[in-house]
């Protein structure tokens, strides 16, 4: 397997009619987060513990909500709140 990141349920539920600006800030965060959890996690599918909780990053003035789920070596990005107008 390799990293990769993903929405959950899907891209049109998560993210929804957000900002594009927004929404590209978001996508480079999660290829980072991807890096991140690769190093961290050498060969994830061999991970035996619970996983990571729920995280919030402030991304451009908005939140994206993500969870490391090691063992399919997957970052998920369940929520994004854009930035207020």
């Amino acid at each position: 397997m390799s990293w990769s990141w993903e929405y959950l349920p899907s891209e049109e539920h998560v993210a929804g009619d957000a900002p594009a600006e927004f929404l590209g800030a978001a996508e480079q965060r999660a290829a980072e987060l991807v890096r991140a959890a690769e190093a961290l996690y050498l060969d994830g599918t061999t991970y035996e513990g619970s996983g990571e909780p729920m995280q919030y990053l402030d991304v451009a003035g908005g939140i994206v909500a993500y969870y490391v789920v090691p063992r399919i070596e997957l970052v998920v990005i369940c929520q994004l709140t854009p930035p207020l107008a």
